[in-house]
């Protein structure tokens, strides 16, 4: 019985591979160093990447030769036509939580089993918390992820959480499958998710989900502060300031 082959485009694999190298595993790194990870060589790891480069998906660094992603994959993942984008619909909505919180806001989506986050405005106070745009982190140990997962369809939801390795950063992070399925659950009925120093010490997170006109989870936003500033007697309150902000982003990203 003759074999059916499925069609393999190696440079189209390779480059996907040098992408999810960098995104997942180091956030730079030189021709060598990505021809010795991936064991491809050095040849076609150049070719790939000045070519991801000219099209402004790479950046090079001329002292250290090496090259890291750059903002522009975000753009991806947008809406184009008459949607919105989802970072240009939710500013307004960040700026109102941001305002009413003076704390680090941040609007995130999910991609895989993680988090990334798309827009942040810091908080107005010195001591204050921030994330570097396309910073990663896995969704359940964070308030955006969770806001996000227990959004989600059922059945796409248990296919992400059969996926999801729990691993404990803090005290406090979940790690129990059943306990964590209970959080979701949770969130549904009030709305909005909170991270009680989860995923670092000492940072409290309270998110809500951001859905499209469909009902589906587009991202989420987020404020995230020191704990000693939003402990977990604010979360109601912050919770419906949160909530009142993904109404006001999801009005402007169903126009």
């Amino acid at each position: 019985m003759p074999v059916t082959r499925r069609p393999s485009v190696p440079n189209l694999q390779r480059g996907m591979a040098i992408l999810e190298y960098l995104a997942t595993h180091q956030r730079s790194a030189t021709i060598a160093e990505l021809s010795e990870r991936l064991g491809y060589p050095s040849a076609s790891v150049f070719r790939i990447t000045q070519a991801f480069a000219e099209l402004g998906y790479l950046s090079r660094d001329p002292v250290t030769k090496q090259f890291r992603l750059t903002n522009k994959l975000l753009l991806l993942g947008q809406p184009h036509g008459r949607d919105r984008g989802l970072v240009e619909a939710s500013i307004p909505a960040m700026r109102q939580l941001n305002q009413a919180t003076s704390e680090t806001t941040q609007l995130c989506c999910l991609v895989d089993t993680g988090i990334v986050v798309l827009e942040q405005l810091l908080a107005t106070h010195p001591f204050k918390y921030s994330a570097e745009l396309g910073a990663r982190c896995p969704a359940y140990s964070c308030a955006p992820g969770k806001a996000i997962l227990a959004s989600l369809p059922d059945d796409e939801r248990d296919d992400l959480l059969r996926r999801i390795r729990f691993k404990r950063f803090t005290p406090t992070t979940i790690t129990d499958r059943r306990l964590f399925r209970e959080e979701l659950a949770a969130i549904c009925e009030c709305g909005f998710a909170v991270d009680r120093a989860e995923g670092m010490a000492g940072v409290h997170c309270v998110a809500a989900a951001v859905r499209d006109r469909n009902g589906y989870p587009a991202g989420a936003l987020t404020i995230a502060a020191p704990a000693s500033r939003v402990p977990e007697e604010d979360f109601g309150r912050v919770g419906k300031l949160v909530i009142q902000a993904v109404r006001l982003a999801e009005t402007n990203y169903g126009q």
